[in-house]
């Protein structure tokens, strides 16, 4: 079964689609990176996916059970999310805030399941020492640790986060990345929305691209960025260089002064240019493999509309 699947989904305010036409299938057991600039329509599908938002059209299925207007949601209470910063009593600590908000579960043994809960999520978000604080005094980071365990709460089938790492800072990322793949290990579908790229590149299995509502490309994000690799050469003569490898089969490459760039397709590898080099009489000072980053692809992606192949 699937965790989320959506087909066709579109939001229209106006005449802008917010969201158009979106084709989306997340298995269970993923960790799912939902790439795409500010305003792209990642919050919006998320809103979506989770009935607090009616689609213009199409569908959305969260465990096998339609999400839309009039349906049975049962199936939101195998579903934690945080959505944007989490909003929190300010007054109340952080372990109070989470006992009131578990205490709004609908069916008493949800509510006994959630409180006992607590102790449990608050250790696996980092904030054990700091639970009897004023959520007043809390960090935007540890307010977002807080709205991570508020998630976690429920012990979710599939978790929704829309940029959990956002005001964290470098070990809290960390922290935060280490704790969504161990929840990935252990079965819970994760699903994250991101504008970071190296975020997504580091953690998720695999990764979509939104732009302007629409998914321009999906997958692992070593496919994303391309198979072919490309190589900076330092060369004593560029010109003898580049009429060298014209003659080689798969390779392209330019020059830029005494550097040489060459982009390698299907058969060709670093050593048979390396090779063709030294027998064309070239002095190869330094030959370093490049590979262009998930930050290329995506600016590549959003800009240009491209989508890889």
């Amino acid at each position: 079964m699937t965790a989320l699947v959506a087909r066709g989904l579109t939001k229209r305010y106006g005449r802008t689609n917010v969201v158009d036409g979106l084709d989306l299938s997340v298995e269970r057991g993923e960790l799912y990176g939902f790439l795409g600039p500010n305003g792209a329509g990642k919050t919006t599908t998320i809103r979506m996916a989770l009935g607090l938002v009616h689609p213009s059209g199409g569908e959305v299925r969260l465990l096998g059970e339609p999400v839309a207007p009039g349906v049975d949601l049962d199936v939101l209470e195998r579903v934690g999310a945080m959505i944007e910063e989490p909003a929190f009593y300010r007054f109340l600590s952080g372990r109070r805030n989470l006992e009131a908000l578990a205490r709004a579960g609908r069916h008493p043994e949800d509510v006994r399941r959630r409180l006992s809960r607590i102790d449990e999520v608050l250790e696996l978000v980092g904030l054990s020492e700091a639970a009897s604080m004023r959520v007043k005094a809390y960090s935007q980071g540890m307010r977002q640790r807080l709205g991570i365990a508020l998630a976690l709460l429920g012990d979710p089938e599939v978790l929704i986060l829309d940029e959990p790492t956002n005001g964290l800072d470098p070990a809290g990322m960390r922290e935060v990345r280490g704790l969504l793949r161990r929840l990935a290990g252990g079965g819970t579908t994760v699903f994250v929305s991101s504008h970071l790229l190296a975020e997504v590149e580091t953690m998720c299995d695999r990764v979509g691209v939104l732009s302007h509502g629409r998914l321009v490309a999906e997958g692992p994000p070593g496919r994303l960025r391309g198979g072919a690799e490309c190589l900076r050469i330092e060369v004593d003569d560029a010109s003898r260089a580049l009429g060298a490898l014209a003659a080689l089969d798969g390779v392209d490459a330019t020059a830029d002064g005494r550097v040489v760039r060459a982009t390698l397709h299907g058969s060709a590898t670093a050593a048979w240019v390396n090779a063709a080099l030294v027998s064309a009489g070239v002095a190869v000072s330094a030959l370093v493999p490049e590979r262009e980053s998930l930050e290329d692809v995506f600016l590549s992606l959003v800009e240009e509309g491209r989508v890889p192949s």
